[in-house]
Parts: C-alpha cells; sequence; structure tokens
C-alpha cells in the first residue's frame, strides 16, 4: 500500500507540477517553442501513465479522490514558485483540508486492508 500511496503522490507531483509551467509557456499560444513546452508536456503524460499503471493496483475509490485533490495542492505550490501569486488564505485552508482528507483516506484503506 505504501508503493501505491507514493505512486498517486507522484502522479499528483507530475501533473500539478507542469501545470503552471504548461499554463505559463502557453499563453502566447502563436509563439510556442518547442523545448520550453514539450519538456513540460512530457512530465504530464509521464503523470498520466504512471496513474495507469498504479490504477492496476489500487482502488478507484483511493485513487481518483487522492491523484485528483493533490494535483490541486502542488499545482497552488508550484505556481507560487513559479512566481504566480500566493494562495490567498482560503485556498490554504482548502490546501490543509485537502492533506488531512487524503491522509484519512489513505490511513482508512490501510486499516481495512490489514483488517481483513
Amino acid at each position: 500500500m505504501f508503493y501505491e500511496s507514493l505512486s498517486l503522490i507522484c502522479v499528483a507531483l507530475l501533473w500539478g507540477g507542469t501545470n503552471p509551467v504548461i499554463k505559463r509557456n502557453s499563453k502566447d499560444i502563436v509563439k510556442i517553442k518547442a523545448d520550453s513546452y514539450l519538456t513540460p508536456m512530457a512530465l504530464n503524460q509521464l503523470g498520466s501513465i504512471l496513474y495507469f499503471i498504479t490504477l492496476q493496483h489500487v482502488d478507484l475509490t483511493l485513487s481518483v479522490p487522492v491523484a485528483n485533490s493533490l494535483t490541486f495542492v502542488f499545482t497552488a505550490l508550484s505556481g507560487w514558485i513559479l512566481g504566480e501569486q500566493l494562495p490567498k488564505r482560503n485556498a490554504i485552508l482548502g490546501i490543509i483540508l485537502i492533506l488531512l482528507g487524503t491522509s484519512l483516506c489513505c490511513m482508512d484503506k490501510y486499516v481495512n486492508r490489514t483488517v481483513m
């Protein structure tokens, strides 16, 4: 279960970490430079491949909320690192609640798996 959770976190990191870069590099869609757009897009697609592989081993009730919610967290953090506006107080509260909820989902799956 540890490796599956780690895989989902990596998926979210690849998706969320590349979203602000793709957004920044595609602002002026007419003047996209191949090297500035292809690397983050390739990493984003690598996240999709890893997600597809992880789906074989993880219950959908865990994989979808973990990957998608953590993608939001990593997108907000990556955007901030790249110089975008710091998330507002409500967004930070949302990030904390997402992390708490994701942790509870993972713990629930782990506890139910070991009991059965």
